[in-house]
């Protein structure tokens, strides 16, 4: 088939509205699955709602050899309500800078990817193989990675070691925080607002939690990654203004390191708090890989060897799917690397840098011959 170009590719990603939410995933996902099918690839489609879909493609290798993986996801986040300069679906190239929503989150990272592997398929035949997986749904916890490890287990399989296109500058990764976020509900009885001692006010009762919430500790800091946070993000209660409110609750966004377990440390917060009920919304773990895996360190020096990476280890706040395709497929060794900017990601006139696109290209062609020189 033709080599395709990077700058296209993004551009056509970027012209389907995956906004999540609602989320539709299915004309991106078909559209890209043509063009794995027709180099070679064999491709899994995988619908988990309406319109919404994943795509696992893959190229075996030798027997008995972990492919390496790739992951990215096609769903992006709400414009927002300010005004777009560049229309969020046309993909315009300006000034250097390819405007759309996705682009920088993150369809340049699964367009610079896949430009880059299609030539070397036949030696990766030869070593061990490709596994690419596309998600819907990562902007809303990972739904559908989470839908694909409930699916066919012969859809994910173990892996030697996992890219995720997520946006970095092209700048190595080695992890991300966990995210654990819970729903606090506090129960009364209600009441006419002019009798408030004969019910039992909710709103108050999530007041005194927010008071003790601030005062708790989440764990322990990592070398890598620093502190857990906790934050409270939403506070709501009361129907009208007066009634004594029976209900009442507030949401908590924690984002946690190696070494916090979520069920421990939710089973602390509920003794913390007192009568307060604690709903899981979204549990994703931190993710980590040893800086000294000879893997890692390779893809580390070859980014660096672009002029793209310090020599410190490099881990973000924003979780990602390896926080759920990771345990799924064995725990290899994951590296966050893609073309994306990552302070442009969720931002109105997002953009994605046309000349790390194109680094971009070249270093996952880089990443790419090291594997397969093994």
């Amino acid at each position: 088939m033709p080599l395709l170009d990077p700058i296209e590719l993004t551009r056509a990603l970027v012209s389907f509205d995956t906004i999540n939410p609602p989320g539709d995933e299915e004309a991106s996902a078909r559209y890209l699955a043509k063009i794995l099918a027709a180099a070679g690839f064999e491709v899994n489609l995988q619908r988990f709602g309406e319109r919404r879909f994943n795509l696992v493609a893959k190229v075996a290798g030798v027997q008995g050899a972990a492919p390496l993986g790739f992951t990215g996801h096609l769903d992006t986040v709400p414009l927002g309500t300010a005004s777009w300069t560049h229309h969020p679906h046309a993909g315009e190239v300006a000034d250097g800078r390819l405007y759309g929503r996705g682009s920088s989150d993150m369809k340049a990272g699964i367009a610079a990817f896949l430009v880059a592997c299609l030539p070397m398929l036949d030696a990766l035949r030869a070593s061990t193989g490709l596994h690419v997986i596309l998600t819907g749904g990562e902007e809303t916890g990972c739904d559908g990675a989470h839908a694909l490890t409930r699916a066919d287990p012969a859809l994910l399989e173990p892996l030697g070691a996992l890219i995720v296109g997520e946006p970095t500058s092209n700048r190595a990764v080695i992890g991300h925080k966990g995210a654990l976020w819970l729903r606090g509900i506090a129960r009364g009885v209600t009441a006419h607002g002019a009798m408030p001692h004969e019910g039992v006010n909710a709103i108050y009762k999530v007041a005194e939690a927010l008071r003790k919430i601030q005062h708790f500790e989440v764990g322990a800091s990592h070398a890598a990654m620093g502190a857990p946070t906790l934050n409270v993000g939403t506070v709501q209660g009361g129907l009208n203004i007066n009634s004594v409110p029976d209900r009442a609750e507030f949401s908590i966004d924690m984002r946690t390191v190696p070494g916090i377990q979520h069920t421990c440390v939710t089973d602390r917060l509920r003794g913390h708090l007192g009568n307060i009920e604690l709903e899981p919304v979204i549990d994703l773990p931190p993710v980590y890989s040893d800086p000294e895996d000879s893997w890692i360190a390779r893809v580390t020096d070859l980014a660096r060897a672009r002029g793209a990476s310090s020599s410190a280890p490099r881990t973000v706040q924003f979780f990602t799917d390896a926080a759920v395709l990771g345990p799924a497929t064995g725990r290899p060794p994951t590296i966050i690397l893609g073309p994306g900017e990552p302070e442009m990601a969720h931002k109105t006139d997002e953009y994605c840098r046309v000349d790390r696109l194109l680094e971009a290209v070249d270093l996952y062609r880089d990443v790419l011959a090291d594997w397969i020189a093994r």
